[in-house]
């Protein structure tokens, strides 16, 4: 399911993608929204910091790759905020849905993972 899941994203990002980039459909943009993302991409990136740190020093492998997990949603969320930014400030419109496929390959990267893993994380 969690394969399926991460495929069916891939799916939709790409069509919402191709649908901007295709059809030149210029995506608004938010100065709160921009803020927003780069505080969730500070905070996440502390947060996988600690979680590493504290992983480390109790030994514990499971909070050692939540912090990996979570540093990747902030290396996903930086490529939303690059999108976001250069849309606004430079009006770069097809930076955001180009974007969007950074998160298509990583949805992808995962769900083959879980497929061929038999549907249990690694």
């Amino acid at each position: 399911m969690i394969g399926g899941a991460f495929l069916a994203l891939a799916v939709y990002v790409t069509a919402q993608a191709a649908y901007s980039l295709i059809g030149g459909h210029h995506p608004g943009h938010s100065t709160l929204g921009i803020v927003w993302t780069a505080a969730t991409c500070v905070v996440m990136l502390a947060l996988a910091r600690g979680k590493a740190i504290t992983g480390r020093q109790l030994d514990n492998p499971v909070l050692q790759a939540e912090g990996q997990v979570t540093l990747i949603d902030t290396c996903l969320a930086a490529a939303v905020l690059v999108g976001l930014t250069l849309n606004a400030a430079l009006g770069w419109w097809w930076a955001d849905p180009l974007a969007g496929l950074v998160i298509v390959g990583y949805a992808l990267r995962e769900a083959r993972t879980m497929f061929r893993s038999g549907g249990s994380p690694p």
